[in-house]
Protein backbone atom coordinates (compact mmCIF):
# COMPACT_ATOMS: atom_id res chain seq x y z
CA UNK A 1 0.00 0.00 0.00
CA UNK A 2 1.72 3.06 -1.21
CA UNK A 3 -0.31 5.84 0.31
CA UNK A 4 -1.64 6.59 3.77
CA UNK A 5 -5.25 6.83 2.62
CA UNK A 6 -5.21 3.16 1.64
CA UNK A 7 -4.14 2.17 5.14
CA UNK A 8 -6.82 4.35 6.70
CA UNK A 9 -9.51 2.84 4.45
CA UNK A 10 -8.39 -0.68 5.35
CA UNK A 11 -8.45 0.16 9.06
CA UNK A 12 -12.02 1.45 8.77
CA UNK A 13 -13.05 -1.70 6.92
CA UNK A 14 -11.24 -3.87 9.47
CA UNK A 15 -13.39 -2.44 12.24
CA UNK A 16 -16.41 -4.20 10.69
CA UNK A 17 -14.53 -7.45 9.98
CA UNK A 18 -15.08 -10.50 12.18
CA UNK A 19 -12.25 -12.64 13.55
CA UNK A 20 -11.88 -15.74 11.36
CA UNK A 21 -8.50 -17.10 12.55
CA UNK A 22 -7.57 -17.85 16.15
CA UNK A 23 -4.00 -18.49 17.32
CA UNK A 24 -3.83 -20.71 20.38
CA UNK A 25 -1.24 -22.74 22.26
CA UNK A 26 -0.07 -24.42 19.03
CA UNK A 27 1.27 -21.05 17.89
CA UNK A 28 1.38 -19.35 14.52
CA UNK A 29 2.72 -22.38 12.64
CA UNK A 30 -0.67 -24.02 13.13
CA UNK A 31 -2.53 -21.21 11.33
CA UNK A 32 -0.19 -20.01 8.56
CA UNK A 33 -1.81 -22.16 5.85
CA UNK A 34 -5.32 -21.16 6.94
CA UNK A 35 -4.45 -17.47 6.98
CA UNK A 36 -2.79 -17.74 3.57
CA UNK A 37 -5.92 -19.43 2.15
CA UNK A 38 -8.22 -16.80 3.62
CA UNK A 39 -6.09 -13.94 2.29
CA UNK A 40 -6.40 -15.49 -1.18
CA UNK A 41 -10.18 -15.37 -0.86
CA UNK A 42 -10.69 -11.95 0.77
CA UNK A 43 -9.00 -8.60 1.17
CA UNK A 44 -8.82 -8.50 4.97
CA UNK A 45 -8.48 -11.20 7.60
CA UNK A 46 -8.70 -10.59 11.33
CA UNK A 47 -6.70 -12.84 13.66
CA UNK A 48 -7.06 -13.16 17.43
CA UNK A 49 -4.08 -14.21 19.54
CA UNK A 50 -5.13 -16.08 22.68
CA UNK A 51 -3.08 -15.75 25.85
CA UNK A 52 -1.66 -19.27 25.44
CA UNK A 53 -0.17 -18.27 22.07
CA UNK A 54 1.50 -15.15 23.40
CA UNK A 55 3.52 -16.80 26.15
CA UNK A 56 6.36 -14.39 26.93
CA UNK A 57 6.00 -12.24 23.82
CA UNK A 58 3.69 -9.47 22.64
CA UNK A 59 0.78 -9.60 20.24
CA UNK A 60 2.62 -7.12 18.01
CA UNK A 61 5.69 -9.37 17.76
CA UNK A 62 3.60 -12.45 16.97
CA UNK A 63 1.54 -10.48 14.45
CA UNK A 64 4.69 -9.35 12.61
CA UNK A 65 6.06 -12.89 12.62
CA UNK A 66 2.80 -14.24 11.18
CA UNK A 67 2.73 -11.51 8.51
CA UNK A 68 6.24 -12.51 7.43
CA UNK A 69 5.29 -16.20 7.39
CA UNK A 70 2.45 -15.64 4.90
CA UNK A 71 3.96 -12.65 3.07
CA UNK A 72 1.04 -10.42 4.09
CA UNK A 73 0.75 -6.78 5.10
CA UNK A 74 -0.03 -6.20 8.76
CA UNK A 75 -2.65 -3.44 8.66
CA UNK A 76 -2.93 -2.97 12.43
CA UNK A 77 -2.87 -4.60 15.82
CA UNK A 78 -5.35 -3.67 18.48
CA UNK A 79 -5.39 -5.44 21.81
CA UNK A 80 -4.93 -9.14 21.09
CA UNK A 81 -6.16 -8.86 17.50
CA UNK A 82 -4.33 -8.23 14.23
CA UNK A 83 -5.62 -7.42 10.76
CA UNK A 84 -3.86 -8.63 7.61
CA UNK A 85 -4.10 -7.62 3.97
Amino acid sequence: MSDQRDVQDLRKEAHETDVTVWVGKSGIDAVTEELDDQLSARELVKVKFHRAARGGTTTEALAEELADAVDATLVETRGNTAVYH
